[in-house]
């Protein structure tokens, strides 16, 4: 089941009836007058809808054609010069490589992207961290690693609505524990005599936030 979560904010109380038609009944008169301790405090309810979302499914593959290259060093010459000594490197036979499809080089990072032309011809690389390369009459280390193929799939928006749930704004603040608030706010909102019924679940927060997540 998909996790939707909301943000339950300082004073608010979320309440889950058993039956939607009392949380629907609760949400008509809006204003509620509940009993805490010795005070008593004006609430309003308000209709729960949560917040529109994205779900999607996100697969990770390993690509058969392309290699990351790092340590590429600094040298005086262009970078075109320096793609295309790349490319021919990894282009040689001997060298496992294979033809080329495009190289992606950045001077600043010492990073490259190998893009091999036949789909598998990566898949030599793997397992090689370290790789000679020349250049400049000069022998230096290359480290490579695979290259990831991201995909998406699955991908809609959401925007769910629960009809048993009611949100509780304007409770104030007073000396009473989040534990016992809640359970007067609970022996409230359970009594038919105030519109009420069986409540399922509630939380409330004091202080701070929460996130509480409904299972779509």
């Amino acid at each position: 089941a998909t996790k939707i979560p909301f943000r339950l904010n300082q004073n608010q109380a979320l309440l889950t009836f058993d039956n939607e038609e009392v949380a629907q009944r609760l949400t008509k008169m809006s204003k509620h007058c509940v009993k805490l301790d010795s005070r008593t405090a004006n609430v309003t309810v308000k209709p729960f809808d949560l917040d529109i979302g994205f779900q999607f499914e996100l697969s990770v593959t390993v690509s058969g054609k392309k290699i990351c290259v790092s340590e590429i060093p600094e040298l005086p010459i262009p970078e075109d010069w320096m793609r295309d000594k790349l490319e021919l490197h990894f282009y040689k036979q001997a060298a496992g490589g294979g033809e080329i499809e495009n190289v992606t080089y950045n001077k600043r990072s010492g990073t490259a992207v190998i893009t091999f032309l036949k789909p598998g011809a990566s898949n030599k690389f793997v397992g090689c961290t370290k790789y000679p390369f020349c250049a400049e009459r000069r022998m230096f280390s290359l480290s490579v690693s695979p290259a990831f193929d991201f995909h998406l799939r699955k991908f809609q928006p959401y925007c769910g609505v629960s009809k048993k749930t009611i949100l509780l704004k304007g409770i104030p603040e007073g000396e009473e524990d989040e534990e016992s608030v809640q359970d007067m706010i609970e022996i409230h909102f359970q009594k038919p005599s105030n519109g009420g019924g069986e409540i399922d679940k509630i939380k409330y927060i004091s202080r701070g936030a929460a996130y509480v997540c409904f299972e779509e």
